[in-house]
């Protein structure tokens, strides 16, 4: 909810007075405030909004991909990840911000291995939000913008998870407390290749490891580099949530590849392949 985590949170519209630009919950528990008198609407579903300005630089997911998202991630096929991801974070951590949240599930799987643990998720889509408001009872959700600044206090957390999304290296380092944690999933070139031809689906640029590392470097230093690779057998219905809830859902020709999807055997064995990266904060 985000009354646990609103202790840690900025006012999006006077961030720069962080003393007393802090966001506290009115007395109907409908809005947040700070000191200043801007004021957040809470959704009916448990998020805020944060955005400011033209509302973020990136277009967010859409209500549909969220829908393919929750589907194939409720199957389980991404588990394994979501457990390397939660054994990457400290145990004694106290706050945990995961960027890019979607559903909630990575960070839901961290809250429940850390009992003790508080969960931020931010997101800049609202339907994200959305779901993942409710898919843990210590999970605070809230729709906000990397690249314009997170609206989070300065060495506020603990930890900050990454699966799959954007990264603002500069913030991360500014919200960790010093040697906070960093944990940073991505996909390596063999992730979903046994549909990339078939499907016509988007691949992995060879140059991921070098571009994550040089928009780390100064700020991060690297701990340990775990590749985790595996087998999914997965359905048709499964392919298409998988398809849906990713990039390639933008691009391509959907009824080409629902023909091409036909042309498969029932079921695929598919590989899911990822490097799980932790760093260490830096201290500037």
């Amino acid at each position: 909810m985000l009354t646990d985590v609103v202790d840690v949170l900025l006012c999006p519209q006077c961030r720069a007075r962080e003393v007393d630009s802090g966001l506290g919950v009115g007395d109907t528990d409908r809005a947040l405030w700070c000191d200043r008198g801007h004021s957040f609407d809470v959704a009916r579903q448990g998020y805020v909004s944060l955005l400011t300005g033209d509302g973020g630089k990136f277009t967010g997911d859409s209500a549909e991909m969220i829908a393919a998202r929750d589907a194939f991630l409720g199957k389980g096929h991404f588990d394994p990840i979501a457990r390397a991801v939660s054994a990457g974070v400290p145990v004694d951590g106290e706050v945990v911000l995961d960027v890019g949240v979607g559903t909630g599930h990575y960070l839901a799987a961290v809250l429940d291995d850390h009992p003790e643990a508080r969960g931020m998720g931010v997101d800049v889509s609202k339907f994200a939000a959305r779901r993942a408001a409710r898919s843990h009872p210590r999970l605070g959700s809230v729709v906000a913008d990397i690249w314009s600044g997170l609206p989070v206090r300065s060495g506020a957390l603990s930890a900050v998870t990454c699966v799959f999304a954007p990264r603002n290296a500069g913030e991360l380092n500014r919200v960790l407390v010093d040697d906070g944690v960093l944990v940073v999933v991505t996909p390596t070139t063999r992730h979903q290749r046994e549909l990339r031809g078939p499907l016509g689906l988007i691949g992995v640029d060879e140059d991921k490891p070098r571009r994550l590392s040089e928009s780390l470097s100064g700020l991060f230093e690297p701990v340990t580099e775990s590749p985790l690779e595996y087998s999914m057998m997965l359905s048709h219905n499964d392919i298409e949530a998988l398809i849906g809830m990713g990039p390639s859902a933008r691009h391509g020709d959907p009824e080409a590849r629902a023909a091409a999807l036909t042309q498969l055997p029932d079921t695929v064995e598919v590989t899911a392949s990822v490097t799980v990266s932790t760093y260490r904060k830096t201290n500037r």
